[in-house]
């Protein structure tokens, strides 16, 4: 008998505790969240405000704030708040305390294209608008830029980004109607032709070289005009 009654006094405590627990969930289900933090991933300048961010929080056409949380739908937020032409991604989650956090990664641009209007190319090789809030201080792009070169100039500017010296000492890239890429540096006042993509990697290499023999020499002032784009040499033009 007092077996039966331990199973019994063990299913009525589960059934307590089921119950417990989905009353707890129905509570928290129908609160509204306590607080809303959004939080910019990284250190960079702002592009885009939290105030502009706040306004994004609208479900159901209602301010998120009053939405409860049974109704939040957090992937929807995710959609609508990563669709501004300044993020690249974001995360909407609900914390332990019942406030609702909201992690943002900024689009981030690597080079600014000279035009009008100009705009921007995003490390995604996308183009990105420019900023109200914030103006970056990025390599300029001149010259001959459309939808159908813009992956060429995007595969120079990585060169450029993944090469420490090139990100230190690249200024401006140039391109033209034929696809043709010059580049200048920040302590050299002659262009740098590099031509089409063929051996980038050697002709950086290249660059380089020449450029710490010209520095020790001190005869960056005295060329006009450097050609990488011939194989196995550098052409200096004083």
């Amino acid at each position: 008998m007092r077996k039966y009654l331990n199973y019994i006094k063990g299913i009525f405590m589960l059934l307590l505790v089921v119950f417990l627990f989905a009353f707890s969930s129905l509570r928290n289900n129908a609160r509204t969240p306590a607080s809303i933090n959004i939080h910019f991933n990284g250190e960079n300048p702002l592009f885009i405000a939290a105030s502009n961010v706040d306004k994004m929080l609208i479900q159901n056409q209602e301010y998120i704030e009053c939405v409860t949380k049974d109704v939040l739908d957090l992937k929807d937020l995710e959609s609508s708040i990563s669709s501004h032409e300044m993020i690249e991604t974001a995360e909407v989650y609900l914390t332990v305390d019942g406030g609702l956090k909201i992690d943002i990664e900024q689009r981030k641009p690597l080079a600014r294209v000279a035009s009008d209007p100009s705009f921007y190319i995003d490390r995604q090789g996308q183009p990105m608008p420019l900023s109200d809030a914030y103006s970056a201080r990025v390599l300029l792009v001149h010259g001959n830029v459309t939808n159908s070169n813009i992956e060429i100039i995007y595969q120079m500017l990585m060169a450029i980004e993944n090469d420490p010296f090139l990100k230190l000492y690249a200024t401006d890239l140039i391109i033209d109607a034929q696809n043709q890429i010059s580049m200048r540096t920040r302590d050299c006042s002659f262009e740098i032709l590099i031509g089409d993509l063929n051996r980038l990697d050697q002709k950086i290499i290249n660059f380089k070289a020449f450029y710490q023999k010209a520095k020790k020499d001190s005869l960056l002032k005295d060329y006009k005009q450097v050609n990488l784009k011939f194989n196995q040499q550098v052409v200096g033009i004083k």
